[in-house]
């Protein structure tokens, strides 16, 4: 394989960089008498500042260069080369390495107002003199050979040596040669190469290897240094690990550490986590720097799966995002820190496809669709507005886009799975629904470095609303929310302690469903089995269209408080008004009440609960206060905030053995749809057994169905594990059907449906006829997870 992948990346040529990015789009590369080493260095300082020829005095741009001021003069406060105990008072730890990153990256902050025309600090030589002495206190006592290193290889390795780095290039005609010299020895001490990290030199794997890869491209640019450019190319693709641990393959086939990208959207780091929206977003946002770096040069990729970044981008990005913000089941402990909340993961996206985008030329049919899809991101995030947040270079090329007369994309509407990292996303016009679990394949939550403490019940069937309150998972969501009553999950109601279970895997192998293509219709569910505790339950989710019907069975512990979450939602408005079965309930903070027979909630602002039987439901209005230090020792702050909160939820006692729930959740709902839907369901469950999950929509008489095991619903059966949809339409009955637990090599379905035949089926799907109807057999050997469907035709 080594020699077969060395051969395909030395000859593909350059015809397969449809994705980098042409410099004109940010700006002309400046190359001096034509040194293709300046011309790069040009190109990243660019990146950096917008490049020549900005327009200083319109607005946007003349808002973001004051934005650029501003965060100068709040970098430089303190700031003082002849102190000896570090550059700035609040950061003199000689055992926490952020501290050192932090260092460089106030310098590199002032020192992007010292390169940009138009701050106040332009070319300032005091200013210039100030940060060339600070860096020299740095490597001096903090950084470089001979330096001592402490905590965190990230902070030495990636976090210092990018800030670093891109300081020496906005300061570049100012530093000297040999302070440039001592800036790049130090740089290659801690990151020499572009397959390596940490001081035991380990192989560098998804984002991490994108990262250094990026250290070492910089580093060789200030040096121009021919070979290192050349081994960074090349170790993007690992040509000296014969592919193993190519950040541009999909991971699917397993011959690596299987960090990165999947072909279903999922992508995965520190082995089993889902971070698509921490470190996926990274990986993305800096290879598209280094494809732009590197477009049209001697070290331009030559890979083929660079082609794959296309794929990532509308599978593993665009699907979770929801108006701006990223679904958090997928960016890891970053929820637990206030400078990623919310809308800001998205932001990195966006640049990132905004330096793609010119690479897809006028005739690629994607050229089209990502500029549409760029728009849509943009314009429809109106809680933070991307062009008064984003860099110089970012809005430089978002502004020539919305101009253009690129329409936007539309809403998206779509239900979309991710077998490989257990999570599901429902769209529809007015609302996102986002559902996280785990399995013995992934694990349930992230909290390392002191950080994303209380994440115990991320995965354990949590439910995410996404709906016209675009701010709902920002403000301080993350430290304030009731960590055990998080929406959707079934838990013990008692606290652990912190981190407690974190990278843990389930020791169920069901979690995932079938989702009819081209439809927003799907079956999901999860065997939970709770970490710590007896607590066992089967999980469904049944997304139809704009009714998503929860139902839960089996649940059983040996022992304490036992509680499903139906809902717990930040409040925009403090006083929303709650009615249950149509009374109104009070709106007094504290107040809490202990409901019986409900059979409909209507939260408004949120939309209504409808229970096909009469449920026992608890109900609580509270101000909850919380420090961000709460749930993060290392970045958090000791500032506490309040936030209000409504939760709803029911109680299945102590010890509970086999209970149970179903509700109809429908968000956006009016209190008048609410009630009418109380009298009359349009779905309504059909089975609620440890065997097999199902429910009926009304309109059509479509059945979807979880078997936790072999079982009938209605006129479906199943010989074991398996989730299926089946809808009649107009004389044709469409299947849908997969293998969650990922480890069975066929499904067999009986449906007691006479007189049908394939209209169409997917390769690996056989049909018969039986005395009773159709027998359906999948192949789903090596699918994981992924949905197969047919369509039959009633004769």
């Amino acid at each position: 394989m080594t020699t077969t992948r060395r051969a395909v990346l030395a000859g593909t040529g350059a015809a397969l960089t449809a994705l980098a990015l042409p410099t004109q789009l940010l700006g002309p590369a400046h190359a001096a008498d034509g040194d293709p080493i300046a011309a790069l260095r040009a190109r990243w300082h660019t990146l950096l500042t917008g490049g020549p020829g900005l327009d200083t005095s319109e607005p946007r741009i003349a808002a973001a260069i004051a934005r650029i001021d501003r965060a100068a003069a709040s970098a430089l406060t303190g700031l003082d080369p002849t102190r000896a105990d570090g550059l700035w008072p609040d950061l003199t730890s000689t055992s926490v390495s952020n501290h050192v990153t932090t260092s460089f990256k106030r310098l590199s902050t002032a020192a992007t107002a010292w390169a940009v025309p138009g701050t106040t600090r332009y070319r300032d030589p005091d200013l210039a003199e100030l940060l060339a002495r600070g860096v020299d206190w740095m490597l001096e006592h903090r950084y470089g050979p001979g330096q001592v290193r402490f905590d965190n290889d990230w902070d030495w390795e990636i976090g210092s040596a990018l800030a670093l780095n891109d300081t020496a290039v906005l300061l570049y005609d100012a530093l000297g040669a040999d302070r440039l010299t001592r800036i790049t020895d130090a740089v290659r001490h801690y990151t020499p190469d572009p397959n390596l990290w940490r001081a035991d030199r380990q192989i560098a794997t998804g984002a991490n290897r994108v990262w250094i890869c990026t250290v070492v491209a910089v580093n060789a640019v200030l040096r121009g240094a021919d070979a290192d450019l050349a081994r960074v190319r090349d170790a993007l693709s690992d040509v000296e690990g014969g592919g193993a641990n190519s950040v541009l393959a999909f991971q699917d086939e397993g011959s690596g550490t299987g960090e990165g990208f999947y072909s279903d959207g999922s992508f995965l780091q520190h082995y089993k986590h889902p971070y698509n929206g921490g470190y996926g977003k990274e990986l993305l946002g800096n290879l598209s720097r280094l494809l732009n770096l590197f477009a049209g040069t001697d070290w331009e990729l030559t890979d083929p799966d660079v082609a794959h970044v296309r794929q990532w981008v509308t599978d593993g990005f665009e699907p979770l995002i929801a108006r701006g913000d990223m679904q958090a089941g997928v960016c890891g402990r970053e929820i637990a820190r206030s400078s990623k909340q919310g809308h800001v993961a998205a932001q990195t996206v966006i640049e990132a496809v905004l330096r793609l985008l010119p690479g897809l030329t006028g005739a690629d049919a994607d050229a089209d669709r990502f500029a549409a899809l760029v728009k849509q991101w943009i314009t429809e995030d109106t809680y933070r507005a991307f062009l008064d947040v984003t860099d110089l270079a970012s809005l430089v090329a978002a502004q020539r886009l919305l101009a253009s007369g690129t329409r936007p994309r539309g809403t998206l509407v779509t239900h979309r799975q991710f077998p490989r990292m257990d999570k599901a996303m429902h769209h529809r016009p007015a609302f996102t629904l986002g559902i996280c679990a785990y399995s013995t394949r992934i694990y349930n939550y992230e909290s390392i470095q002191n950080e994303n403490l209380h994440g115990w019940h991320l995965s354990d069937g949590m439910v995410l609303l996404h709906d016209a309150d675009l701010g709902h998972y920002s403000e301080d969501y993350w430290p304030t929310v009731d960590p055990l009553r998080l929406a959707g999950t079934t838990v013990l109601a008692r606290r652990p302690a912190d981190a407690a279970g974190q990278r843990t895997t389930s020791a169920a192998d069901w979690a995932g469903g079938a989702a009819l293509p081209g439809t927003t219709l799907g079956a999901y569910g999860q065997d939970l089995r709770a970490f710590g505790s007896s607590l066992r339950a089967l999980k469904s989710w049944f997304c139809l269209d704009d009714v998503i019907v929860h139902v839960g069975s089996g649940i059983t512990a040996d022992t304490g408080p036992i509680e499903t979450v139906v809902d717990n939602r930040k409040l925009r408005d403090v006083a929303a008004e709650l009615t249950v079965d149509g009374v109104r309930a009070p709106a007094d903070a504290g107040w809490s009440a202990a409901y019986d027979g409900v059979r409909s909630v209507h939260l408004a602002g949120t939309g209504g609960y409808v229970f096909p039987r009469p449920t026992a439901l608890r109900a609580l209005r509270e101000q909850r206060t919380a420090r961000w230090r709460d749930i993060n020792i290392k970045y958090g702050t000791d500032t506490p905030v309040t936030r209000p909160y409504l939760t709803l939820w029911q109680d299945h006692g102590t010890a509970p053995t086999g209970a149970g729930y179903c509700w109809l959740q429908l968000p956006g709902a009016s209190a008048d749809r609410t009630r009418r839907h109380a009298l009359a369901p349009p779905v309504r469950p059909v089975a609620e057994s440890t065997a097999v999950h199902a429910v009926r929509r009304a309109a059509d008489g479509l059945l979807a169905a979880n078997f936790w095991a072999a079982g009938r619903a209605a006129e479906l059966a199943a010989d074991g594990p398996a989730s299926v949809v089946v809808r009649p339409r107009d004389g044709l009955v469409d299947v849908a059907v997969s293998d969650p637990t990922q480890l069975r090599e066929r499904i067999v379905l009986d449906l007691e449906l006479r007189g049908l035949s394939v209209e169409r089926a997917d390769s690996g799907v056989a049909v018969s006829r039986t005395s009773a109807g159709t027998r359906i057999t999948v192949d789903t050997a090596g699918r994981r997870g992924a949905t197969l469907a047919l369509t039959l035709r009633r004769s």
